[in-house]
């Protein structure tokens, strides 16, 4: 059934609303909607796979091209690569090779015309056999977004956000505990906040709602997505960080930081095409697998649509970390007919958020699971070839879907190791669920089966979210359950058991939300500031680390001169903000961070300690 609603990221603003799309442009854009979906990125003859892929026409401008060599195979030599447009005609260029040493990708030296034919000439040489290939891929037109604007960010209220005397520019998000922790091996809490209102940012909190680290970001920046991956051998924080238009994408980067909040790798996209903040995984050999939208001007009237329209083709980019390199790309548009879209082409200036992409799960036998928001579908792809392996849910599900199975405007779509699939299904925008569910479905690919193994829905109110969500399942079974466009944040036992609950202020938002065990460090040095009391007759010093975990106490140190200070107390760690009262007046104060074995861990410069009346200015001296 078509749904005629929009889709929306946040209530404020409509995805599909663009000002002014296509003024000043011709009355009919270029045909960009494809009459088969016979593309295959393989060559004939090898076991090599290209990007962009034989016959297909989503191309940007910019891209590179591609050559991976198959998962095990022979190793690979490409040679006397030509790229041969039918308007800029040849093309010269260099060659790059992968890290991971399985594949090159030739690099024009200028992009390609929007809306020509590229035709690809090379010779493979595999185990000491040369053989001549040549393959050719339309270019599309892009539609540009520098005048799109993001979504709003009203500020939110003093009651939603934390402040504090140390670092009095920091606003961080109040996260109310609602239900208190059962299961504390699960680890911290990560979210994000925005778009909407108040500061954005990554953050963590501890399961009691203690606050720990947020990165807050300047005016017009979001984070998205943090989690805890595996990066050469380390447990690193990985989240997405960039501008969230109002088209519903994100143009950023993706950052992997270790335990001291240190940048260690950065994914940027290519091929002309940004890091979107949908996924970021990482694969073995620092391949890292990126979600990136593009727009592109299409004449969608075969759709029913506008002819000067725009269509938001979405795409799966596999980058060599090492390098940036683009070692493979999927894009939608060539494999998936704009037809399985619960959603309806808009008739006149609007962007259509057909598929809408929104999770990459990387598989060990290089096949790739993606969920589709907008198809309502989860697609199981080959890894190299693009080619659909199977559909799960939507209008042409390979399975037949048993009760309770099929999804709505899903999120986060993961294959968990015995097979089963999971979902955070919203069944919101426009609502066809009572409450979103977190569902996990067994799939029997003999008889072409799908069954609903579980589904758990909050026990209280309940929480119909219109967008965003993820599940993430534990190693003991439990499942943590992040609604998204309503910021909240639920464990549940296997049965279906409330373990533990939280939220943020009810109008901010959280992409998603995991529990992992952290261990961070800063390389910035704890904060200090002081105050007298009212009378003057006390010193009260705040200490804070930003990031910190392992802090049990904080040694307070205070003198006339700020190279002659001595200890003067020692108090338990208390939140993410410590505080003493010196019963003398100082001038001077600073702070150590001490071990749960009293040892130093670090300390803050001296600061001058302000008057009792400049202290409601805020900020440290």
């Amino acid at each position: 059934m078509r749904r005629t609603g929009v889709i929306v990221l946040a209530p404020l603003v409509a995805l599909a609303l663009l000002s002014g799309c296509g003024r000043g442009a011709p009355a009919t854009a270029p045909a960009c909607l494809p009459h088969s979906f016979d593309v295959d990125a393989t060559l004939p003859g090898t076991s090599v796979s290209v990007s962009p892929a034989p016959n297909s026409g989503t191309a940007n401008p910019h891209t590179q091209i591609s050559f991976l060599g198959g998962v095990g195979g022979p190793p690979i030599e490409i040679r006397e690569v030509s790229a041969d447009g039918s308007r800029t005609g040849l093309h010269q260029g260099r060659m790059e090779s992968y890290s991971q040493g399985d594949g090159a990708s030739f690099l024009p030296s200028r992009p390609f015309d929007a809306g020509e034919r590229v035709t690809v000439r090379a010779v493979v040489a595999q185990r000491g056999t040369a053989r001549r290939v040549a393959f050719a891929f339309d270019v599309d037109t892009p539609y540009p977004t520098g005048k799109v604007p993001p979504f709003p960010n009203p500020a939110a209220g003093p009651s939603e956000y934390q402040s504090f005397r140390t670092l009095p520019a920091l606003q961080a998000p109040i996260l109310t505990v609602t239900t208190p922790d059962r299961d504390p091996g699960a680890g911290d809490i990560l979210m994000t906040n925005g778009p909407g209102p108040g500061r954005y940012g990554a953050l963590i909190y501890t399961p009691a709602g203690r606050l720990v680290w947020f990165e807050q970001l300047s005016h017009g920046l979001s984070a998205e997505n943090l989690s805890v991956q595996s990066f050469e051998g380390s447990h690193d924080l990985t989240l997405w960080e960039g501008k969230v238009l109002s088209l519903g994408f994100g143009q950023g980067r993706d950052l992997v930081l270790n335990s001291h909040y240190q940048t260690v790798a950065t994914v940027t996209g290519g091929n002309g095409l940004a890091a979107d903040l949908h996924d970021f995984q990482i694969a073995p050999h620092d391949v890292a697998y990126t979600t990136a939208f593009n727009p592109i001007r299409c004449d969608l009237s075969g759709a029913g649509g506008a002819r000067d329209g725009v269509v938001l083709d979405a795409a799966v980019q596999e980058t060599d970390m090492r390098t940036g390199l683009i070692r493979w790309e999927w894009h939608a548009l060539d494999h998936v007919a704009v037809g399985e879209s619960e959603t309806t082409a808009p008739h006149s200036s609007g962007a259509w958020d057909w598929f809408h992409l929104n999770s990459i799960d990387p598989e060990p036998d290089d096949e790739i699971f993606i969920s589709a928001r907008s198809t309502w579908a989860g697609y199981q792809l080959d890894g190299r070839s693009g080619r659909i392996l199977w559909r799960l849910g939507g209008s042409k599900s390979s399975f037949h879907m048993g009760p309770g199975a099929r999804t709505a405007w899903q999120h986060d779509g993961r294959v968990l190791p015995d097979g089963e699939v999971t979902f955070f299904d919203n069944g919101a925008n426009p609502p066809i669920h009572s409450a979103s569910r977190a569902v996990r479905i067994a799939l029997d690919l003999a008889t072409h089966t799908a069954s609903l193994r579980s589904s758990f829905t909050h026990p209280g109110l309940p929480l119909l979210s219109a967008s965003q969500g993820n599940v993430q399942t534990l190693g003991s079974g439990n499942s943590v359950v992040g609604y998204g466009l309503i910021g909240a944040v639920s464990e549940y036992d296997p049965s279906g058991g409330l373990l533990f609950d939280a939220h943020l202020p009810l109008d901010e938002t959280s992409y998603r939300a995991f529990r992992f065990p952290w261990s961070g460090r800063p390389t910035s040095p704890p904060v200090a500031a002081a105050n007298l009391n009212n009378t003057s007759e006390e010193t009260i010093v705040y200490a804070s680390w930003n990031g910190a975990t392992g802090v049990a106490a904080w040694r307070v140190l205070a003198g006339a001169h700020p190279t002659a200070l001595a200890a003067r107390a020692t108090v338990p760690a208390s939140g993410f903000e410590s505080s003493a009262i010196l019963p003398a007046q100082y001038a001077y104060a600073a702070v150590q961070a001490l071990g749960p074995d009293g040892r130093v861990l670090a300390g803050s410069p001296p600061v001058g300690v302000r008057p009792y009346a400049a202290s409601f200015a805020g900020g440290a001296g």
